[in-house]
């Protein structure tokens, strides 16, 4: 029996090729779509970096911007401060404002993710700081000018003042050496004087009666009287009165005891008589003075001083006298 062989036996049928190359044809499409969606991606993708790069370089740039900025106006704000370290009252509070701000503001800067929003504010903020650290500037400009009219005024014024106390260390010197010579005028011009000056040797009986004499051995004591005569400008009160007594030998008469005059120093008294004085009248004085030896042949010499001066003087002459005088 013969067989005939089935046709296409082990051959694809023409209609098994169309339907591959349908298949192939529907996989090239779809390769080819998907390439091409894989390349718009990447193309997508590639601008949204681009775009995010740009973005990021704007924000860093605006950053810097802004940070430089903040540098600046915080330097000039630190300079403020530190040249003027001791501001008070009204200053010191807009001093405490600025670095308040500075700090706000350093905040945001320091932020790696600020937003726009944040960056923004930081920018009012530092113009906001530029003016107060204008405005400080400003008030302390005037304030130093103000400083410096007073330190004026003041070096003025001390120059016044050294001036006036010259001038009052001299009126004071010319015062006092005016007033010291119208001190000395008034103390010499207070000196007392002595007038009608008597000198009279005394006899004394040993009944107590008493005799005027003139003979050395008679005489017994002296009895020395003058009067102060009236001086306006001496004051009231007791003035000593010194005697000095001279014998005819040219010795003064004294136990030792001395005074100071003003035109030969120091000198011996023989009494000191201290006497009420009563400004403006004229005061009679009379004392006795008595030797303890025998008085001399020949002149005593009786020296009255007040106040260092010689105001007054006068002689006494006792003679020999014979065998009944």
């Amino acid at each position: 029996m013969s067989t005939n062989p089935t046709p296409n036996a082990g051959y694809p049928s023409p209609e098994q090729k169309d339907n591959r190359k349908v298949i192939y044809g529907i996989l090239i499409v779809a390769l080819l779509a998907t390439w091409g969606y894989i390349i718009y991606d990447k193309s997508q993708t590639r601008e949204t970096v681009t775009l995010l790069e740009t973005r990021i370089e704007n924000v860093d740039s605006a950053r810097n911007a802004i940070q430089q900025e903040f540098l600046e106006v915080s330097a000039k704000a630190d300079s403020l401060t530190q040249t003027n370290i001791q501001l008070q009252g009204a200053l010191a509070d807009r001093s405490s404002e600025i670095q308040k701000l500075k700090g706000n503001i350093s905040s945001i800067l320091k932020k790696k993710n600020a937003s726009d929003t944040e960056l923004a504010q930081a920018k009012q903020m530092i113009n906001e700081l530029n003016g107060k650290v204008d405005g400080l500037f400003a008030e302390i400009e005037k304030l130093k000018g103000e400083n410096q009219q007073l330190t004026s005024a003041n070096q003025q014024l001390s120059a016044e003042k050294t001036q006036l106390t010259s001038d009052k260390q001299s009126l004071e010197q010319n015062l006092s050496s005016t007033r010291k010579e119208l001190d000395e005028k008034v103390d010499v011009a207070s000196t007392l004087h002595a007038s009608n000056i008597g000198i009279t040797a005394i006899n004394v009986k040993s009944s107590g009666s008493e005799k005027e004499t003139s003979t050395a051995k008679r005489a017994d004591l002296m009895r020395i009287s003058f009067v102060l005569d009236p001086n306006r400008i001496a004051a009231s009160g007791s003035k000593d009165i010194y005697v000095c007594v001279t014998a005819p030998d040219g010795k003064i008469i004294s136990e030792g005891s001395s005074f100071v005059t003003r035109e030969e120093g120091e000198k011996t008294y023989t009494s000191k008589v201290t006497v009420n004085y009563e400004q403006g009248k004229a005061i009679p004085v009379s004392f006795d003075w008595k030797q303890s030896t025998k008085y001399q042949t020949g002149n005593y010499k009786i020296e009255i001083y007040n106040n260092g001066f010689k105001i007054g003087e006068g002689v006494k002459t006792l003679k020999k006298g014979g065998l009944f005088s």
